[in-house]
C-alpha cells in the first residue's frame, strides 16, 4: 500500500507514529520473507521503505524531535499490554 504525501500531511502526529510503527513491523516481516525466499512481490520491500521515509519526512517537517525514542517507548508499551 503506497501512502500519498498529502494523505500523510492530513494525519495527526499520533496517527503518523502509529502508522510508522505498523510499517516498520511490516518491513521486518517482508525482510524475513525475502531471506526465506517466500516474498511474492519484491517491489513491496522498496515501497514500504519509501512509505517509512515519507512519514519520517512529514514528522521532521512538523519539527518532531526524538522520533526514534518515541517509537521505542510506544513499542515497549505495546509489549507490556
Amino acid at each position: 500500500m503506497r501512502l500519498k504525501i498529502d494523505a500523510l500531511r492530513a494525519m495527526k502526529t499520533d496517527e503518523l507514529h502509529s502508522e510508522l510503527e505498523r510499517l516498520r513491523r511490516h518491513l521486518f516481516d517482508l525482510r524475513a520473507q525475502a531471506v526465506t525466499e517466500k516474498l511474492e512481490q519484491p517491489t513491496q520491500l522498496g515501497a514500504t521503505r519509501r512509505s517509512v521515509a515519507r512519514i519520517l519526512t512529514v514528522l521532521c517537517e512538523r519539527g518532531e524531535q526524538n522520533i526514534e525514542q518515541r517509537q521505542a517507548r510506544m513499542t515497549a508499551q505495546a509489549t507490556r499490554r
